[in-house]
């Protein structure tokens, strides 16, 4: 596949997205473990608040990853992982209950920022030819 010059993906310095995605996971996560339950009530789903605990962890744990290494795109694909399970949760919460606008917000968000992922990801293997960079190639024996 051929690329076409001056596509804003060709602009885009993934590294710099990988380390600032990673901060905003971190940021993300925290208000996920702080506020777990206001945000399982707004979605509507009350009894879920130690499910978007558990996926505050994970989203802090994906953000020190991503700050260690910014260029490491496995560490980029875990993210895409993750919000899929976090679409996935969505998901669910919708056939259970009522949906409210937090629901649909919400939803927005996660699909926006799974693209915004999939983008830097995708940057990241390009860029280093691999899911790992460059300085990650293990010497030979």
């Amino acid at each position: 596949m051929s690329r076409l010059p001056g596509r804003s993906e060709d602009r885009m310095n993934h590294k710099m997205a990988g380390f600032g995605l990673g901060l905003f996971s971190i940021a993300l996560g925290a208000a996920e473990l702080l506020a777990a339950r206001r945000i399982a009530r707004a979605l509507g789903a009350d009894e879920g608040h130690r499910l978007v605990r558990g996926f505050g962890a994970r989203e802090i744990a994906a953000g020190v990853g991503l700050l260690q290494s910014p260029a490491h795109g496995a560490r980029m694909w875990n993210r895409v992982a993750g919000d899929a399970m976090d679409l996935a949760a969505l998901g669910l919460a919708a056939r259970r209950g009522p949906r409210k606008g937090a629901f649909w917000g919400a939803l927005a968000f996660v699909a926006g920022a799974t693209a915004l992922d999939i983008l830097v990801a995708r940057g990241l293997d390009r860029s280093t030819g691999k899911t790992l960079p460059l300085g990650a190639r293990q010497a030979p024996a």
